[in-house]
């Protein structure tokens, strides 16, 4: 194993601090417990959105707290769920007057340990379950779709919502109507590797990929021999489309979102074959994103996202935003 670190024990605490210090015009750090929330705190009135999952996902979450985002993120250990303390203390933290808004990827650690911090905290709050993995309906670690890149719509959309002034009734019911508007699929060319195990997480030869791995690495729908950044586009999208069934004129939201390991030059080569896809649907792709957003440590790959957006959606999707990860 080849990793930029010092000692594995040490790796979430160190990244935590080297993040805070390079964004502290945007995030504030607690590490006991671990949790970041928006520099200069919550503004009065305004319903709070708190999300969070296992580290090893960057720049998801922390990287989108801030302006018209997210204002506390709590990151577990590395692909482990936070716990319920780390979500109380990031309530307590951001003093929500108008509510709290979990944003909960279905993972079963996630979904429990949100819903633990649900139970136990004082004051109005509602969560949105995401589940826009159209590759499989169950895995290692759900009951039903697993929640992956098509999170990060929910929260910038949502999070737009919110900045404006929506209460925790129209945030909450936003937030489901984008996610069941939108579908994900992931591939997988090689491994990730966690650093506290120090060998890859499952082999793929080396003419082999996943189609449909998860953020963890879980199985996929199948391996199969290496296909060409084409072939991948049209299956992925296939399926997305299977699940959305969107029409000829609607308008998509797309982003191809990089796994960890994969450059830039393929992404964008994989957006355009996107691009041609849905022009073949007649799908108009009103917005678009390319990059690492929703990652799995240094995993080769990469997932699609569609999202069919309304003229609200898009409207909030332009909305400002300063957070690490995005700023427009």
């Amino acid at each position: 194993m080849k990793k930029l670190i010092n000692k594995v024990d040490d790796v979430l605490k160190e990244s935590l601090n080297g993040f805070a210090a390079a964004h502290r015009d945007r995030v504030s750090l607690n590490m006991e417990p671990k949790y970041l929330t928006r520099a200069g705190g919550l503004p009065k009135g305004k319903v709070a959105l708190i999300s969070g999952g296992g580290s090893g996902h960057e720049p998801l979450h922390a990287g989108f707290v801030g302006a018209g985002m997210l204002d506390a993120a709590c990151p577990g250990e590395i692909f482990t769920s936070p716990t319920p303390d780390q979500i109380l203390a990031a309530v307590e933290a951001v003093k929500p007057e108008a509510g709290v808004l979990f944003i909960v990827k279905n993972y079963s650690g996630d979904v429990m340990n949100f819903e633990m911090a649900a139970e136990m905290m004082g004051g109005s709050h509602a969560t949105v379950l995401t589940n826009d993995d159209v590759a499989v309906e169950d895995s290692l670690y759900t009951q039903g779709r697993r929640g992956v890149a098509g999170t990060i719509l929910v929260e910038k959309i949502v999070g737009a919502a919110a900045e404006q002034g929506a209460d925790l009734a129209a945030c909450k019911a936003l937030g489901d109507r984008v996610n069941a508007a939108s579908g994900t699929m992931g591939v997988a060319l090689t491994s990730c590797t966690v650093p506290a195990a120090g060998s890859p997480t499952f082999e793929l030869g080396a003419d082999e990929m996943e189609m449909g791995v998860g953020i963890h690495g879980e199985p996929g729908r199948r391996r199969v021999k290496m296909m060409t950044a084409n072939a991948i586009a049209a299956e992925t999208l296939e399926a997305i489309a299977a699940s959305l069934a969107p029409k000829p004129g609607d308008s998509v939201i797309a982003l191809v979102n990089g796994m960890g390991g994969t450059p830039l030059m393929e992404l964008y080569l994989v957006y355009e074959a996107v691009r041609r896809l849905c022009d073949r649907r007649g799908l108009t792709i009103a917005r678009s994103l390319v990059g690492n957003y929703c990652t799995s440590l240094d995993m080769a790959g990469c997932s699609i996202t569609l999202t069919k957006a309304d003229p609200e959606m898009l409207k909030l999707w332009d909305a400002p935003v300063h957070t690490a990860a995005l700023r427009w």
